[in-house]
């Protein structure tokens, strides 16, 4: 559940990344699906692990998908929080918010709002 938390924190932030980036690698040709896992500490910059399967339907391996995606994207929390805008809006991030109130976090269109759902080209 997102509601409530501080847009820079790891549930909301890196749920966001994920999306993005498996959003992106299907966009871009890599897979016809895909997922992305990441997984965090509290305390320490790095992810833990970054993970990605395309259940069998990459143009390329699930390998080398992952060190494309990786070169496009900083998964650091961070860094994320600062890549995709999150605290832009009025206090720190809130009003911004509040339109996923109504028909959730994913799927919108307006990428101007929802940073998250731009697909970024990965080659």
């Amino acid at each position: 559940a997102f509601s409530g938390k501080d847009p820079t924190k790891v549930d909301r932030s890196g749920a966001y990344i994920a999306r993005q980036a498996a959003k992106s690698i299907v966009a871009s040709g890599l897979a016809k699906r895909a997922i992305v896992q990441v997984s965090y500490a509290i305390g320490v910059a790095e992810p833990l692990s970054v993970f990605v399967d395309t259940y069998g339907t990459g143009a390329k391996s699930d390998a080398e998908i992952l060190e494309i995606m990786k070169s496009k994207f900083d998964f650091r929390p961070g860094l994320i929080g600062k890549n995709l805008d999150l605290c832009r809006g009025t206090s720190n991030g809130k009003g911004r918010y509040q339109q996923t109130a109504a028909y959730g976090h994913f799927g919108r269109e307006d990428t101007d709002v929802f940073t998250w759902e731009k697909v970024i080209p990965l080659q």
